[in-house]
């Protein structure tokens, strides 16, 4: 599969999942007080940013969007297209007016690719397939490298490498990669996995025990012991629905991709919440930067102190695991830091 056609189911997931959830409405939406009475689209715009400028919590776009029959695509919305919002029965409601009249047969066939995304997918689409979580027994039981051809120590892109072991030919292509940072609860310390960093990809040249493999896309160099897993085919794709979970979440920020300190809009994190505690793809959540700890001077002989959780911003997650998940920060109202709450948004 192509990288724009991968590009344009993934662009066509979050659409269909961001304006078509129905969604149980359960609180009224809160307007933004500076909000327009419409908004035409202009290049770099996504339906988060567009929807922020009408509403207080951009992702309960979908409760208040109505869909106008008599347009073709009326879920896409283009560069040109206004935005206007109206009430009914004393209610907000959101409908677009089509910018141009007729889809060219160009833009019709690319329509996906050239219509406005829920969030910057450039931001998220490297994580949709590397990297990953993994358990110890996962590492400990995966093929890993012994060798690299010609008596070298390390493998870059175009060296062949020998594996123990593959001996079944039923995998297009594998991922090289290596243990990394370890996940831990951010409350009781438990050990939830560890992030699995990608080396390079890897094509099976012969099965057996050692297998042998070349090595393509490194974006570091191999070495003896790095594992491999099966590649996933094309992008992985979920249908992304913007909304609160259906349960009360209580959990931390974990990790954070590239090592930054302080993190900020459009950063990836890890948060020790996944699959086992009700977390789906679409959750959002809010960001609470967890309190200082102060010294009390005056009574106490110096007690710490700490002080409250204030609102940093929020997330949505758009990959799970068992134990953890990964979100991209889509509001920050302060720097955010490792082991700040998130929480269910009020």
């Amino acid at each position: 599969m192509g990288i724009k056609r991968r590009y344009g189911a993934l662009l066509g997931a979050f659409l269909s999942g961001f304006l078509l959830c129905n969604i149980a409405v359960a609180a009224e939406v809160e307007l933004n007080p500076s909000h327009p009475e419409s908004y035409i689209v202009v290049k770099g715009d996504t339906l988060w940013d567009i929807s922020a400028r009408f509403l207080k919590s951009p992702w309960r776009w979908p409760d208040i969007w109505q869909v106008n029959s008599q347009i073709e695509n009326p879920h896409l919305i283009f560069l040109g297209d206004e935005i206007e919002l109206s009430f009914v029965d004393g209610k907000p409601q959101l409908s677009l007016k089509r910018g141009h009249k007729k889809l060219s047969p160009e833009v019709r066939k690319s329509s996906l690719e050239s219509a406005i995304p829920v969030v910057p997918v450039s931001a998220i689409v490297t994580f949709l397939n590397t990297p990953r979580v993994m358990t110890l027994e996962e590492y400990e039981s995966a093929p890993y490298i012994v060798a690299f051809s010609d008596e070298h120590i390390l493998g870059s892109a175009g060296f062949k490498a020998y594996v123990r072991s593959i001996e079944k030919d039923d995998q297009d292509g594998y991922n090289v990669i290596r243990q990394g940072e370890e996940y831990l609860d951010g409350g009781t310390g438990e050990k939830l996995g560890f992030e699995s960093v990608f080396i390079a990809e890897g094509e099976i040249l012969k099965t057996g025990d050692p297998a042998t493999i070349k090595l393509s896309k490194s974006t570091r160099e191999a070495v003896k012991g790095d594992r491999l897993l099966p590649a996933i085919e094309g992008i992985y794709v979920q249908q992304y629905f913007p909304r609160a979970p259906e349960r009360e979440v209580d959990g931390h920020i974990i990790g954070v991709v590239d090592g930054v300190t302080q993190i900020g809009q459009y950063n990836i994190v890890v948060i020790d919440r996944g699959e086992e505690d009700g977390i789906k793809n679409g959750h959002v959540l809010r960001v609470d930067h967890r309190g200082e700890l102060a010294r009390d001077v005056v009574i106490g002989g110096g007690e710490e102190v700490r002080l409250p959780d204030e609102e940093a911003g929020t997330i949505m997650v758009f990959r799970v695991f068992k134990r953890v998940s990964y979100g991209l920060v889509m509001e920050a109202k302060r720097v955010m830091h490792r082991l700040d709450r998130v929480k269910t948004p009020e």
